[in-house]
């Protein structure tokens, strides 16, 4: 006769309630993105703040430029600048974004030790990657900005400004909602 209580007994351990299961997936969750986000912050925690660090260098493909240069090509928007590698896999998972980016807003991106000029060059083209890139091979200009590993991002608004930085994976909307903001915030 005891039998039947200690089924339903242990039915009824075994089985999860739904709003149970749902409850622990919205901590597992929510534990997932503070830790994420903890990263994202630690790994920024020194990039500079305020005026965007100058810089100028050689394109891959040819030719010299620098932030205040290519900023002066596109007043009053925000720049993206990507910082990125040829040996990097994250970089070339958010690559696409970056390409659907620069027909909307002005990009300039840094190649963090990835060889020299025409080595830099010929990756962009064997990738067909039309980015205006700076050959950072020594990481000089990297270390500037501090960051501590690429990909690594950087939203300098119409100001000179930096306005919002972020490493690693990036969703292509995330950037997109940082540069309308810092051109809605600057008032162009």
């Amino acid at each position: 006769m005891g039998y039947p209580l200690q089924k339903e007994f242990a039915m009824s351990e075994t089985v999860p309630k739904p709003f149970a299961r749902w409850k622990r997936w919205l901590l597992e969750g929510a534990l997932f993105f503070c830790i994420l986000f903890a990263i994202q912050y630690w790994e920024a925690r020194d990039v500079p703040r305020g005026p965007a660090p100058q810089f100028q260098g050689i394109l891959a493909g040819g030719g010299e430029t620098s932030l205040a240069a290519w900023r002066a090509q596109h007043p009053g928007k925000p720049v993206l600048l990507y910082f990125w590698a040829g040996w990097c896999p994250i970089c070339k998972t958010v690559a696409g974004s970056v390409d659907a980016i620069a027909r909307d807003w002005p990009v300039l991106t840094v190649a963090m030790q990835s060889g020299a000029e025409e080595r830099v060059a010929k990756f962009l083209d064997e990738h067909q990657r039309g980015w205006p890139t700076i050959v950072d091979e020594d990481g000089q200009i990297t270390a500037r900005y501090r960051f501590r590993g690429v990909p690594a991002f950087a939203v300098v608004d119409a100001a000179g400004d930096i306005r919002f930085v972020e490493t690693g994976y990036t969703s292509e909307i995330g950037l997109r909602l940082r540069l309308w903001w810092a051109k809605r915030t600057a008032g162009g």
